[in-house]
């Protein structure tokens, strides 16, 4: 995708403009008063700082940072859907280790979990990446089955291997003291969100100024141009892709157990892996985009709470809102990559 600044932020505005009227104009055709109930949505996500920062900033930073894996793979052109299913292999893998360095110093601790996780992530990718290169697999299609084994095997994590002590709860004990991330004084807010922003900033030099970055959009735009034009390994690099967006996405889900939940169990993710490409898509797979996107998502998951708690509005309407944007950037998109008929015979011409 083509990086236009100022034109994707205004398909951005215009798509959240435009899922908060369909949302107004929805609840208020449902009996509810939707003017109390987006009030109550946007005092759930700004209202106050402790909204921002320990429920905002807190549900913002898996989007943020699976976002950016996904924006790695797309930039290649491979489609990860299996970006849930990698989150919970890293939350898997943070939380065994997690449980077993009690006796490590936080320095030592720390990495460990999180080493633990990228590799988790990357690991379970590489399943779609030997199907695509040995079988010619789609990736949409394994990526996106291995979220249903993925939620199977958390499933069976929490009723055995990784159980509590006392075999009751479908959740394992808590992590190691160690093993947690330290929070901002005065919230919840765990120091994730620098991790993840220095993430965005690495990404993006990435994408800007390095050869790989070049070789990623090279790939993207045309696999088979690339080789003959760039001599670049498509395959290699669509591999390296796959691989390092597995790797974010279940670091995202080490950082989750490690700095929210400091213990696995079911539904841990509500549904981050999905969202995530809404978040990409709509930051037009620019890094610095998918902090903006992922901060937009994260504040309509926060205030959705609020508006069922102050409003008696269902959380689940707020979904209303993401659709929506998803739709409108992805209709943009279409029409920035559709060829200007008009201008073809003006072009015939001239040649």
């Amino acid at each position: 995708m083509p990086d236009v600044p100022h034109r994707a932020w205004g398909i951005a505005a215009a798509a959240v403009g435009l899922g908060l009227g369909m949302l107004a104009l929805g609840l208020t055709l449902a009996g509810y008063d939707a003017g109390a109930a987006l009030l109550a949505l946007w005092n759930g996500a700004f209202g106050s700082w402790y909204a921002f920062t320990s429920a905002t900033l807190v549900r913002a930073v898996p989007l943020m940072l699976i976002g950016l894996g996904i924006a790695l793979a797309f930039r290649a052109g491979v489609f990860n859907i299996g970006a849930e299913g990698q989150f919970y292999a890293g939350a898997i893998a943070a939380t065994w280790v997690g449980l077993h360095v009690a006796g490590l110093p936080a320095a030592l601790a720390l990495p460990a979990v999180g080493s633990a996780a990228l590799l988790a992530g990357a690991l379970w990718v590489a399943v779609p990446v030997g199907l695509r290169l040995r079988y010619g697999v789609l990736e949409v299609i394994s990526t996106l089955l291995l979220n249903f084994v993925a939620e199977a095997l958390v499933s069976f994590m929490v009723q055995g291997p990784l159980q509590e002590r006392q075999g009751i709860y479908p959740q394992s004990d808590p992590i190691a003291q160690s093993a947690r991330l330290p929070l901002v004084p005065g919230t919840r807010l765990h120091v994730g969100l620098f991790l993840t922003l220095g993430c965005a900033g690495v990404l993006w030099y990435v994408f800007a100024r390095t050869r790989w970055g070049f070789m990623l959009r090279a790939v993207g735009a045309g696999p088979r141009a690339a080789e003959v034009s760039g001599r670049i390994d498509s395959r290699r690099v669509t591999a390296q892709a796959l691989l390092a967006s597995g790797a974010v996405a279940g670091l995202a889900g080490g950082i989750e157990v490690t700095g929210v939940s400091y213990a696995l169990y079911q539904n841990l993710s509500p549904g981050y892996g999905f969202t995530a490409i809404a978040v990409a898509l709509l930051a037009r797979l620019n890094p610095v985009g998918v902090v903006g996107a992922g901060l937009l998502f994260g504040a309509l998951e926060a205030g959705a709470g609020a508006m069922q708690r102050d409003a008696g509005v269902p959380a689940v309407a707020v979904s209303v809102v993401e659709a929506v944007v998803l739709i409108v950037v992805v209709i943009a998109a279409a029409g920035v990559r559709r060829p200007r008929v008009a201008e073809l015979p003006k072009a015939r011409r001239a040649a």
